[in-house]
């Protein structure tokens, strides 16, 4: 059948005329055209045509068939050039492509948040005293944490001898540490109690240890992307927000577990683990430092969201976990996924927390080309009551959504805010992944097309590996398509967001987590309460195969919701977050065990 559907169609274009060869002009002052360069690539035929129209789902006539057959190594072959030869042309890992994305949108080009003075007000501190168990301190927030150092009722290396000797403990059960950096994290825990005792007292980052996810770079130390083929890379200079955190005074404890190359939770390592359930992984890509804050690990974690892998693991780990607005935070020295959706974001214990990262890592670096320079506004306790909380009725209704999720829409308005429900169209919104798919083969084809890829150790149809390959046969036409409706997407966003403040929306809603991706609007994820779970729960497609695991009795496992931004204003989530989180009463649970 399909040898006679290929005749058929050949049929079709008889007696098309193709150049035969090169066409060079011969007269003075002509010009060229398409189609009239030499011969290149191989031969390629009307039957291959017949089997590519498959992949991109068009057809053609015969005739059509025929003639673009006929003359494809003139006209289209040579575009191949650049990657097969003869002039192959190397393209270094740190170039980024000449298309920039910008999330604002003409009418929010000039708005204050972009322009302004940054205003940053931490909470005033009355806090609890110094407990006398390490391990209530390890749990504390960072909020509660600087002020313990401060007030020097603890030193930077008797904390950071804590959280190592945690890390240490607890890594057999949990898999979330790529690499500990037990001397280099005491050296800087020493000078930062150096310099505390001297006065010379930085902030609230000053002498607080944290874990790095693994694609951040570190000079010196290991920086995996948690990829079998890179499990020996050694950076030679910091990543920008790895320097602007050193110079905050922080100290790095450990390099954290990530799904190879950020995706999921399996590494060259194996499964991270969630501390609330170990029979299922902690989901990804922000794996390591999902687990690692979750379990008293570290003070604060540095992680990063292409699409959902700051939401998914902050969501199964009850951690808060902030993704800032696309261009906020450099990426400079982060391992590269998607050029104009890859943000750098914060995962801790305390809502408060995430902002006094952010604090510290924001704004331009002369490096990064997306990075737009923006004010930054947040004053922890300010007044929430009256900010309209816009919402999606038919999200809440159905999965993902659960009691937890609607729960907190009661919580909205005990708080004196404003419910008010929104919508959006009804479009394809996953067709926005051709993005995601090509600028991610793209990052990563040198090891695609020489088989390193292969060496990972997820080899499933929705494992990288496939994707990379497949990703060779997607349209550019297609691509540029999406790129264009992504903008469309980004105008609705725009006008949705013109009639709220934020919006509260079900952590794992696939619009979501898609639609503010390519947008780039900010999100919150943090604690609302907790669910019964009665099998393991997994961030890769059902495997008949390998089934997931089923629990005879319902575990208690933690639930959050996700608060969504206007491009740039992440205070005003924050600010809502930390009365929400008060109002919720569950952040202070701890995973047995740990």
């Amino acid at each position: 059948m399909m040898a006679a559907a290929m005749a058929a169609k050949a049929a079709g274009g008889e007696g098309v005329q193709v150049p035969a060869g090169p066409q060079v002009p011969s007269t003075p002052g002509a010009p060229g055209a398409f189609g009239t360069s030499p011969a290149v690539g191989p031969e390629v035929s009307v039957e291959t045509f017949v089997q590519a129209e498959k992949l991109v789902q068009v057809e053609m006539s015969g005739k059509d068939l025929a003639e673009a057959a006929g003359n494809w190594r003139q006209s289209m072959a040579a575009v191949y050039e650049r990657r097969v030869g003869p002039r192959k042309l190397a393209i270094g890992y740190e170039v980024a492509p000449a298309t920039v994305w910008n999330p604002l949108m003409p009418k929010e080009q000039g708005v204050a948040a972009v322009v302004g003075e940054s205003s940053f007000v931490r909470d005033a501190g009355k806090g609890m005293a110094l407990p006398s168990s390490d391990e209530a301190i390890a749990y504390a927030p960072v909020a509660l944490l600087s002020r313990w150092i401060e007030t020097k009722q603890i030193t930077s290396e008797r904390l950071t001898g804590i959280y190592l000797e945690r890390l240490e403990r607890f890594n057999k059960e949990l898999n979330c540490v790529i690499t500990l950096t037990r001397e280099h994290a005491m050296t800087q825990a020493r000078a930062a109690d150096r310099e505390i005792a001297a006065g010379k007292y930085r902030g609230a980052l000053h002498g607080i240890p944290w874990g790095a996810k693994d694609l951040l770079d570190t000079a010196g130390i290991k920086t995996t992307w948690g990829a079998e083929p890179f499990r020996d890379r050694v950076p030679v200079e910091d990543a920008t927000v790895t320097k602007r955190l050193n110079e905050a005074g922080a100290v790095l404890v450990a390099k954290l577990s990530l799904g190879a190359l950020a995706l999921n939770d399996v590494w060259f390592g194996g499964q991270t683990k969630n501390p609330w359930n170990l029979d299922e992984g902690a989901s990804g890509s922000s794996a390591g430092p999902g687990a690692a804050v979750a379990a008293g690990l570290v003070g604060f974690a540095i992680g990063s969201e292409t699409q959902g892998s700051i939401v998914s693991p902050s969501m199964r780990d009850g951690v808060a976990g902030l993704r800032p607005t696309f261009g906020r935070v450099p990426r400079t020295g982060a391992m590269t996924l998607s050029w104009t959706c890859d943000k750098l974001g914060v995962m801790a214990r305390g809502v408060e927390d995430t902002m006094l990262v952010l604090e510290a890592i924001k704004g331009p670096d002369g490096k990064d080309v997306a990075c737009i320079p923006a004010g930054l506004e947040f004053a922890a306790g300010r007044h929430v009551g009256g900010l309209k909380v816009g919402y999606f009725p038919e999200w809440m209704k159905a999965a993902p959504a659960t009691d937890v999720d609607r729960a907190a829409l009661e919580t909205v308005k005990k708080l004196g805010m404003e419910l008010v429900e929104v919508s959006l169209p009804d479009w394809p919104y996953d067709s926005l992944n051709i993005i995601l798919f090509a600028e991610s083969a793209a990052a990563f084809e040198e090891i695609t097309l020489n088989h390193q890829v292969d060496e990972l150790k997820m080899q499933v149809p929705d494992a990288w590996p496939n994707t990379f390959r497949q990703s060779r046969f997607l349209s550019a036409v297609d691509f540029v398509q999406a790129d264009r409706l992504r903008r469309m997407v980004a105008m609705e966003m725009q006008r949705v967001m013109a009639s709220v403040d934020l919006l509260l929306v079900p952590s794992l809603r696939d619009e979501f987590l898609v639609i503010t991706n390519f947008t780039g609007h900010p999100s919150l994820t943090l604690r609302a309460g907790f669910v019964e779970v009665s099998e393991a729960r997994s961030d890769w497609a059902p495997d008949p195969k390998n089934p997931v695991k089923k629990f005879e009795k319902p575990r208690r496992v933690p639930h959050g919701v996700s608060l969504v931004g206007r491009l740039f204003d992440e205070g005003t989530i924050v600010e809502a977050g930390m009365a929400m989180e008060s109002a919720f009463g569950v952040a202070g649970e701890r995973p047995t065990g740990f």
